[in-house]
């Protein structure tokens, strides 16, 4: 079945990256996504965008999805992360405490084309090997083992039985089968980090003890409390509601502890402007026992416009189904709530959690998280689509990855002119915020 969509979608096909006639202004895109924002957190969502092209790729996820719609598909569905760049993969911890390399970002998650995640990943490649003005070979290098990995990777799934597939994971010995000797060295490092980001290690960093007992930390603009009415609100509606979206074992986990504060914090890049909050829990009295949740406001998906409403009618419920499917294993506390008619996910704010920052990135470490992410992202479009009609398609020579390899690198330069278009604006007024120098 793949082999034969060869013929409607030529492999060669998937390179090709021309803006239609009647593309949006990206401004007015990037206008139309802020509209259920907090107005006063525009201007951090900006300033984070405009520190480099690889930021505002991060924040912008909606301008790439139009121009993707646009381009070649070979029918084949998966379950998109939808926003698949560098910094959406990375360490993280099973409920057995294990290290897993995985897709580690959801919010964007919905049923679609698997090009689309492929693409966006290797676009996010080469926008990062060009902001690092690394030669133009080692971003083509990076693209080409990534993408390789994939199809190398689904190749395999598409031979294994269905269980096997679901239960494959990317551990420390997995993940020999999978990359490199450069990729592993990669990993391990990654591993070591994510292993000291615990609620035990940012205890002392987010919280204090006061007259009242333990208190999160003001860190303004960043981390500020919310008036008394509305952390009430969230501290007992929202956070109720969450529970019981549990399973019954992990609502008595949590009979355990208590809900003694919790303060908006602003995260990421893409998620600037949405709400979000953390939530700090206490248990024993007699021992330090914290646990720091996150609450992060779910808006439709940026995908919804061009492969239609999710079947949920809560957002959060969409992004934990969305992660549910396509991690190996997701944090024991994913739920989801919904307050004044906004809908939140909750999951651990730490829980040896850890992603390499790309403004970090050498030759040797984009090449190898490539390889990674290439694995994770075939694990997980095999878990959720047609393995063997995607292998079909993708082959055994080298004709998609070099097709993908000219997309991301023509694509890159559209980010450049977007995020160019985007400093004009915030120049002038049209977009919040101040871009230095």
């Amino acid at each position: 079945m793949g082999k034969a969509v060869r013929r409607r979608v030529p492999r060669s096909l998937q390179a090709v990256f021309e803006p239609s006639r009647d593309r949006p202004e990206p401004v007015e895109l990037l206008l139309e996504s802020d509209r259920r924002r907090e107005a006063r957190l525009l201007p951090i969502r900006y300033a984070r965008m405009a520190h480099s092209p690889f930021e505002f790729l991060r924040g912008s996820a909606v301008l790439m999805t139009h121009d993707l719609a646009g381009g070649p598909t070979t029918g084949f569905r998966v379950q998109l992360c939808g926003d698949a760049h560098l910094n959406n993969f990375g360490i993280l911890a099973t409920p057995e405490r294990n290290a897993v390399f995985d897709v580690n970002d959801f919010d964007e998650t919905l049923p679609g084309p698997w090009e689309w995640d492929v693409k966006r990943l290797a676009t996010s490649i080469v926008v990062a090997a060009r902001e690092h003005r690394f030669a133009r070979s080692t971003g083509r290098r990076a693209v080409r083992r990534t993408v390789r990995t994939y199809r190398e990777a689904m190749l395999r799934y598409a031979s294994m039985r269905f269980v096997d597939v679901w239960y494959d994971h990317l551990d420390r010995d997995q993940i020999d089968r999978h990359v490199s000797r450069l990729a592993r060295r990669e990993v391990g490092l990654d591993v070591q980090r994510a292993r000291r980001r615990t609620a035990i290690e940012a205890f002392p960093r987010l919280a204090r003890r006061t007259g009242r007992g333990y208190r999160i930390r003001d860190d303004p603009p960043l981390i500020v409390h919310y008036p008394p009415s509305d952390a009430h609100e969230r501290m007992t509606h929202l956070y109720e509601r969450y529970l019981r979206s549990l399973p019954d074992e992990r609502r008595s986990l949590l009979d355990h502890y208590s809900v003694v504060d919790v303060a908006q914090k602003v995260v990421g890049v893409g998620s600037v402007g949405t709400a979000c909050s953390v939530l700090l829990l206490l248990g024993d009295p007699d021992v330090e026992d914290p646990v720091f949740l996150q609450s992060k406001q779910a808006l439709p998906s940026a995908l919804e416009r061009y492969l239609g409403r999710s079947p949920y009618p809560n957002h959060a419920e969409r992004v934990v189904v969305g992660q549910r499917l396509i991690q190996e294993a997701s944090d024991i506390f994913l739920g989801w709530s919904r307050l004044r008619s906004e809908d939140f996910y909750v999951r651990q704010l730490r829980d040896m959690k850890f992603s390499p920052d790309v403004a970090d990135a050498t030759p040797r470490s984009l090449v190898g998280k490539g390889e990674l992410c290439g694995a994770a992202l075939a694990r997980a479009h095999a878990r959720t689509g047609d393995a063997p009609a995607i292998a079909g398609y993708l082959g055994t020579k080298d004709v998609f990855d070099e097709a993908v390899v000219r997309y991301a690198e023509a694509y890159a330069i559209q980010v450049e002119r977007d995020y160019r278009a985007m400093l004009a604006a915030i120049r002038h007024g049209r977009l919040p915020g101040s871009v230095g120098g």
